[in-house]
């Protein structure tokens, strides 16, 4: 008999999954948090509603947790009705993309509780997650990672266990470090380009098919040209709290991070200009503004 999942964080990534999950014959039992509409497709293909996390928790075996990172995490957790607060053994797979130094510290909490706590954040998009087509970075003692596989194979079409509890989130904030660089570093060029008079198209003209092109260039470079915004379906705000969770645990760590705090700096300035909803692409636009250019 298949064990009951539970899930909480039904966005833009967490309905895919939670649908693949329903296919795949897992028994789902979600949460709503904000929006019904997911709720209710969900519901239509066969999940149960849970009304708390704590009854969530009652009601499963392992918890999916999909929200926007560390201080969501630790209050369904945590919190007056979280899911500790069920007295139940559960195994948690946080594909948040969360603090590792608080992922560490509230595994060891959890644990107290007969709580399993393992980190499995995402990379790739929404359109991967509705395919089952997700990469997972997996934090955790081998006996959990192994129990928590089959669960993570519905929605993902690799799954890398890191190491230790903490370790799926510290990849995960190297892997966007790298991916929000290009963005920032593909946003200052054509800034520059511009105000030497050469457009976003002959750019691309000379960097397409050559060895600077590559998946992310060209999902940023969706925006820039065609201006389509669901290219890289990932806000400015998700950036800049994803690059300040790595400043923090490079302070932590005493390492010397120039590269990633120009980068965060980056994001920081649209933040800042009131464009943090807007998907990442959209950061050229602003720098070429701060620049007093136009790319389109």
């Amino acid at each position: 008999m298949r064990e009951r999942i539970g899930f909480v964080g039904l966005g833009l990534m967490g309905e895919g999954m939670a649908a693949n999950l329903i296919r795949k014959g897992w028994p789902l039992t979600v949460l709503a948090h904000r929006k019904r509409d997911a709720i209710e497709r969900l519901v239509g293909l066969g999940a149960s509603e849970a009304r708390n996390a704590r009854s969530l928790a009652e009601s499963s075996d392992i918890v999916v947790l999909c929200v926007t990172g560390s201080p969501q995490v630790e209050e369904v957790t945590m919190g007056a009705e979280g899911l500790a607060s069920a007295y139940k053994a559960l195994l948690i797979l946080d594909c948040s993309t969360s603090n590792p130094a608080s992922t560490v510290q509230l595994a060891a909490e959890l644990a107290k509780r007969n709580i399993v706590l393992i980190d499995t954040p995402l990379a790739r998009t929404p359109k991967e997650a509705v395919a089952g087509t997700l990469d997972v970075m997996a934090g955790g003692d081998a006996d959990s990672f192994a129990r928590a596989r089959p669960v993570l194979e519905a929605f993902a079409g690799r799954v890398i266990h890191t190491g230790p509890t903490g370790s799926g989130h510290t990849m995960k904030l190297l892997n966007n470090f790298i991916s929000l660089g290009y963005a920032a570093i593909y946003s200052e060029a054509l800034m520059m380009g511009a105000k030497a008079g050469l457009t976003p198209q002959v750019m691309d003209s000379v960097w397409r098919g050559g060895r600077m092109d590559c998946g992310q260039y060209q999902a940023f470079f969706e925006y820039v040209l065609r201006r389509d915004e669901n290219a890289q379906r990932f806000s400015m705000n998700n950036a800049l709290k994803d690059l300040s969770y790595l400043t923090s645990f490079a302070a932590a760590s005493g390492a010397a991070n120039p590269v990633s705090a120009a980068v965060r700096n980056s994001f920081a300035a649209a933040v800042g200009a009131g464009q943090g909803e807007k998907f990442v692409p959209a950061l050229s636009d602003v720098i070429a503004g701060l620049n007093g250019v136009k790319l389109s």
